[in-house]
């Protein structure tokens, strides 16, 4: 199975299942779950709704990969066997970057079942950034109508000096949203939202020039733009009521302020929001350098991205910390040295690196999470791609019981069971010897290093 249980006790045989099991609760770890199959039938005893929700994906993959299907097998044949499992990590997270490319509400949708299909249960929604602002504001219209579009998108590196010589853009309402969080909600998925600032503002600005400090349209390049957010008070009470909004819409008791990569961004900007979003009884989520702004509410969770060694002083500080270290875990990043890979970006993170990562502070950190930044991923077919089947491993990483990992037996695991149920999933990966002639983008630049 994937990610790999507590414990799988083989029995001799096989049972008819038609879906049906019997279901207890039990005392036993958060989101834990006791599965059986046996002549007399299944039965499941877990410690909470999220533990039952879990046993039911156990469930899917002794099914075999029809059961991944749209409309699944009736009757199927299930091993005997006992299975004992619980989740290592509460955050199990994926950030999904829908500012630089948007994905439609309907792929959306089919991730948050990606996610639940392998026990990953947070969705990190980077919903603003230069490029884009992708959260409908009905106090502040012009956020969406005018930031939610952009005239062009660098193709490529952007030191190639390629464009893609079309517009792009799109925004999900509020009410998308709310279907979006109870979609996820049913699968044990929560979504965190992220609205960044100071930096990473341009969509905003474009939309209201007086909140920046340069004006200018939305951005249609890639990296740091030196353009951030005054931090006078008129402005950050209008971000204020943006995240009044955002809480409206996202029960989620995390919150994503950003905070990264603000050069000449005044601290006192992220203090502030990260204020106002404990006074209104939710917890702040920045990126690792909001450690570099001042004091910030204790409740304040940390993602360490540039390495591990600020979550450690995060964690020393009194905060939470989700691991997120982007030589290991960014999956935009290439797969390989290989020519043929498309759009080679940052270091090489392969199959391999991804399922031998190990969180630092592990026994003190809420968990880890995988990120795809969409600078270079422009369609849910090229996010598959990056996304797939590193993100298997990943789920395996953050799910599994901590201890050596064995690649070659996970690699067979994956070849053999898993694969196919992305196939049936209609997920486009990367193959394991490398990329298909269309999942290629030749003489297109990237950046490796």
């Amino acid at each position: 199975m994937l990610p790999r249980p507590v414990s799988f006790t083989p029995g001799d045989g096989e049972v008819d299942f038609d879906g049906a099991f019997r279901v207890e609760r039990v005392d036993g770890p958060a989101e834990g779950y006791r599965l059986s199959v046996s002549p007399d039938g299944v039965r499941v005893r877990a410690s909470d709704d999220a533990g039952e929700f879990h046993a039911r994906q156990t469930l899917r993959q002794l099914s075999g990969p029809a059961a991944f299907r749209a409309v699944p097998p009736g009757v199927v044949r299930l091993p005997v066997c006992e299975v004992v499992d619980h989740p290592r990590f509460a955050w199990r997270g994926v950030m999904i970057d829908v500012a630089r490319h948007f994905l439609p509400k309907h792929d959306l949708l089919r991730y948050v079942d990606l996610l639940a299909a392998h026990k990953l249960n947070v969705l990190h929604l980077h919903l603003t950034d230069d490029q884009g602002w992708r959260f409908e504001s009905r106090r502040f219209p012009r956020l969406h109508e005018v930031g939610g579009w952009r005239p062009d998108s660098r193709f490529g590196d952007r030191r190639s000096g390629g464009t893609a010589g079309r517009p792009h853009g799109g925004y999900y309402t509020q009410d998308d949203l709310r279907e979006l969080v109870a979609y996820a909600a049913a699968r044990h998925v929560t979504v965190v939202p992220e609205v960044d600032v100071p930096g990473h503002s341009q969509a905003a600005i474009a939309a209201y020039p007086e909140l920046g400090a340069a004006g200018g349209g939305v951005w249609t390049d890639w990296g740091v733009n030196p353009n951030v957010l005054r931090a006078d008070e008129s402005t950050v009470d209008f971000y204020r009521h943006v995240f009044d909004e955002l809480l409206d819409v996202f029960p989620s008791e995390v919150v994503g302020l950003g905070g990264d990569e603000a050069e000449g961004g005044d601290g006192r900007f992220v203090r502030r929001i990260a204020q106002h979003l404990a006074a209104r009884g939710r917890r702040p989520f920045g990126w690792d350098e909001v450690l570099d702004v001042g004091p910030l509410p204790t409740s304040t969770v940390v993602a360490s991205w540039r390495g591990e060694e600020r979550g450690l002083r995060a964690l020393d500080r009194g905060h939470d910390v989700v691991m997120c270290p982007e030589e290991h875990v960014y999956l935009d990043y290439r797969q390989s040295d290989h020519p043929d890979e498309p759009i080679p970006v940052g270091t090489r993170t392969t199959l391999e690196d991804v399922h031998r990562y190990e969180p630092a502070g592990a026994d003190r950190v809420l968990g880890a999470q995988a990120n795809l930044w969409t600078e270079h991923l422009d369609s849910p077919r090229r996010l598959d791609y990056a996304a797939f089947p590193r993100l298997s491993a990943f789920a395996e990483v953050v799910w599994s019981p901590a201890g050596p990992r064995d690649f070659a037996e996970f690699r067979t695991r994956l070849a053999a069971h898993h694969l196919p149920r992305l196939d049936a999933l209609g997920v486009e990966y990367r193959p394991l010897d490398g990329p298909r002639p269309w999942q290629t983008l030749p003489g297109v630049p990237g950046f490796p290093r």
